[in-house]
């Protein structure tokens, strides 16, 4: 792909925009350097990292970058043997934080929805982790080598804050004297080349010993070192040297570490950039709203709502294109200012952004082809330095084209045969498309030439094509009509702006009659055109409307089974509260009874235990379905002295009376109820009946049940329904005897987990509670322990 071409087509500065977009600087030299590709398992390749990078920042946002830096450099150091300094080691040490941060998010995105080419990418990263806590074990975050890099240098420091500390305040002791004060320019301890000094006026300085180290700019001050200090200042400066000295060892030996990871850290890198620039892509994707276009190599290009991506959205008009099919050139004519060369350029630039593995700004269902090569002669390329006119230029470009083309090359012209005389130039032009037509390229050229409409209609494979023009408003519409063939509307446009009819009319008689059948012509198929684009409006309201009723009844239905779902859900919340509520009461008849058995000797009354029963059998949930109600087999009559069961009450009792043909009554306990016959459900006929004997029960004891389970598992569970589960697991559990329990809430996000935790700290049967140990599940897993 030539220079020139890109260039022409603005590719340039949708590759700025890219660059744009990188996190770091190595992703935007990386940008800077993309040109398409001829390979179609390259270019699908490309699109394949730009389509998962794409949905990775549509459901997990951005990726994480920060840390990475640009280490090359200070890896080819390491590589000859240099010393790295802190700041480099540090850009080092972030890098492999960074490197395994980044890794270890793909990873997790993978887990959810599968990302191959980025997980693949991902594995290959070796995040020398050892290295990285060499580097911070030395090296603290502001870039300086820490006291603990070594004991040598942890001792060397600290006998260094002990000399500066006795010279502190060796001085602090002498600029106290009130003597001294008034030799002093200001009482304050200063540093100058490394040694500290005082400042003394400059008449006084004969009254201290020491040196001279520096003097202000009047000449009035001068920082003098008093030969008190001399010999500890001395001492500071040997420490010093020491401290770099061991700094340098330090850093040296680092240096080595990163040596010895050279080539993995470089490997590391190229792989990060790679991200990056991947990354980057998709950020311009979801900037300019752009679509993965399908791809293939047998010059098929089919563009849906395809917008120039360096116009503003609100501005340009979408361009629906098809070329490679039926026809693989397209002639398009029409006057100027209707978008003619913005088309062109949208064709050429978003083939050149897929080839390139970017998305396009186009619907999903576009397609382009991977071209060999784009040619393109647009605009005015007139040069006054090598004295070329217009047509000059322009035919220097087209040899240059000519020469190269192939016919797996897409060729772009713009006004062909343009800037000499119409009847030649129409000439060339209509031999020049011939030629590149038969070589089998698929071409694009604009002209104005009428006899180049004649030639599309008479040419198998070559469509005519035109700019839509609104005659009413005198403007352009900027949308493309294949097909139909442009008009000058010269003589429409002049007489809606007031030209007199006498020199209209005079205008069409210069007119051949060729000419005139040729826009009579393009008047009938723009006619046709027009109905069409009416009778299509229609149908794709009618299919609006289709749509609309389809989506209103999904709509009704979705909401259908939300409220489906809420009435079984309530249902089940109602069910799960009788059901711990009939528990809660069955627990304290139970309790009861032991009582009994104590305090009675193991005599208990028979009226206490039938009453124990009766309340039992209050406490069970009654579920009524009328459903099941109305195919009970029931007799056809009901006798006294029949056992019934009343449904309503869920209560057993005895026929007294029957009342009529739809009542009875029925004895309950102590009370007699008249009660429906619907109502009733036979339990034992009068005839059939026999006495049943209690037996008293000296003890109530509940063994432990062999088949209650010790663990519970909730994953995938939200936080309403895993405690529900709790309370039902402890309850079987504490009646079942238990000592120990495992809870299994798996790791996630933590919110169920958390939610257990809380509600086991308010359960009156809970003794403690802990996480699982490595063996037992670790922080998937809650222990808890019930009194």
């Amino acid at each position: 792909m030539k220079g020139k071409v890109l260039q022409t087509l603005e590719y340039h500065k949708i590759i700025n925009r890219l660059a744009a977009h990188a996190e770091t600087s190595l992703g935007s030299n990386l940008a800077n350097e993309l040109m398409p590709s001829s390979d179609l398992i390259e270019v699908k390749r490309r699109l394949q990292a730009t389509n998962e990078a794409v949905h990775v920042e549509r459901l997990k946002g951005n990726a994480p970058f920060g840390g990475i830096r640009d280490i090359g450099p200070s890896i080819h150091r390491a590589r000859i043997g240099g010393m790295l300094n802190p700041t480099e080691l540090l850009n080092i040490s972030t890098t492999i934080f960074g490197e395994r941060r980044l890794k270890r998010f793909l990873v997790a995105v993978h887990e959810e929805f599968p990302i191959p080419f980025l997980f693949d990418m991902a594995e290959l990263l070796t995040e020398p982790k050892a290295l990285e806590d060499k580097i911070n074990n030395c090296i603290d975050d502001n870039a300086v080598v820490v006291d603990s890099a070594s004991p040598e240098l942890a001792r060397v420091r600290a006998e260094l804050r002990t000399s500066e500390a006795r010279v502190r305040e060796r001085l602090e002791s002498m600029i106290r004297n009130t003597s001294v004060q008034k030799m002093l320019q200001d009482s304050l301890i200063t540093i100058r080349g490394d040694r500290f000094v005082i400042p003394v006026k400059q008449e006084y300085r004969s009254h201290f010993g020491g040196m001279i180290h520096d003097q202000s700019a009047s000449g009035a001050t001068l920082f003098i070192e008093p030969e008190a200090i001399v010999t500890l200042n001395n001492k500071i400066r040997e420490l010093k040297l020491k401290e770099e000295a061991e700094v340098e060892r330090i850093l040296r030996l680092l240096s080595a570490a990163v040596a010895d990871h050279t080539e993995e850290l470089t490997n590391d890198l190229g792989i990060l950039t790679q991200f990056d620039f991947i990354f980057a892509k998709a950020g311009l994707a979801r900037e300019l709203k752009a679509t993965m276009p399908m791809m293939n190599d047998r010059g098929f290009i089919r563009i849906r709502k395809g917008r120039h991506p360096l116009i503003a959205k609100d501005v340009v008009v979408p361009l629906d294109l098809e070329l490679g099919n039926n026809y693989t050139s397209i002639i398009v004519t029409g006057p100027n200012t209707g978008g003619k060369t913005v088309s062109l350029k949208t064709v050429g630039l978003l083939s050149l952004m897929a080839m390139s593995g970017m998305f396009v700004p186009a619907e999903e269902d576009s397609q382009l082809c991977v071209f060999d090569g784009i040619f393109a002669d647009i605009g005015d390329e007139q040069s006054i330095e090598q004295n070329l006119s217009t047509f000059s230029s322009h035919m220097t470009n087209i040899i240059s084209i000519l020469r190269d083309m192939t016919p797996k090359s897409l060729v772009l012209f713009d006004e062909l045969g343009a800037g000499t005389d119409p009847a030649e130039g129409s000439a060339l032009a209509i031999s020049l498309i011939e030629y590149i037509h038969r070589m089998g390229c698929r071409m694009i050229a604009t002209t104005h030439y009428s006899e180049l409409k004649a030639y599309a209609f008479q040419r198998d494979g070559v469509i005519n094509a035109s700019m839509e023009f609104d005659v009413a408003t005198l403007s352009p519409t900027y949308r493309l009509l294949l097909g139909v063939p442009g008009r000058s509307n010269a003589f429409a446009i002049a007489e809606r702006l007031g030209l007199p009819k006498m020199i209209i009319d005079r205008a069409k008689g210069e007119v051949s009659e060729d000419d005139l059948r040729v826009e009579s012509m393009i008047a009938s198929l723009e006619e046709n055109r027009l109905t069409a684009e009416a009778e299509r409006k229609l149908a794709e309201e009618l299919k609006r409307e289709a749509e609309q009723l389809r989506k209103e009844l999904e709509e009704q239905r979705r909401k259908f089974d939300e409220q489906r779902d809420k009435l079984m859900q309530k249902a089940e919340q109602d069910a799960a509260s009788a059901v711990a509520k009939a528990r809660r009461e069955a627990d304290e008849i139970i309790a009861e009874l032991r009582q009994l058995a104590r305090e009675e000797a193991g005599h208990v009354k028979d009226h206490k235990l039938i009453d124990a029963k009766r309340r039992l059998d209050l406490a069970a949930p009654q579920l009524r379905d009328k459903r099941v109600r109305a195919k009970t087999n029931r007799p056809a009559a009901l006798e006294a002295g029949d056992e019934v069961k009343v449904l309503h009450l869920g209560q057993k009792g005895h026929v007294v009376e029957i009342i009529s043909d739809t009542e009875a009554l029925v004895q309950l306990g102590i009370m007699k109820v008249k009660v429906e016959k619907s109502d009733l459900e036979l339990v034992t006929s009068a005839a059939s009946q026999k006495r049943k004997q209690v037996v008293p029960a000296a003890s109530v004891k509940r063994s432990r049940d062999e088949n209650v389970r010790m663990e519970l598992d909730m994953r995938g569970m939200n936080v309403e329904e895993g405690l529900m589960e709790v309370d039902r697991f402890l309850d079987e559990s504490i009646m079942a005897s238990l000592g120990q329990v495992y809870l299994i809430h798996g790791k996630g996000t933590g919110v169920l987990r958390a939610g257990i935790q809380d509600y086991l700290r308010r359960h009156k049967f809970v003794k403690s509670f802990r996480l699982g140990e490595y063996n037992e599940g670790g922080s998937g897993v809650t222990v808890v322990v019930l009194k």
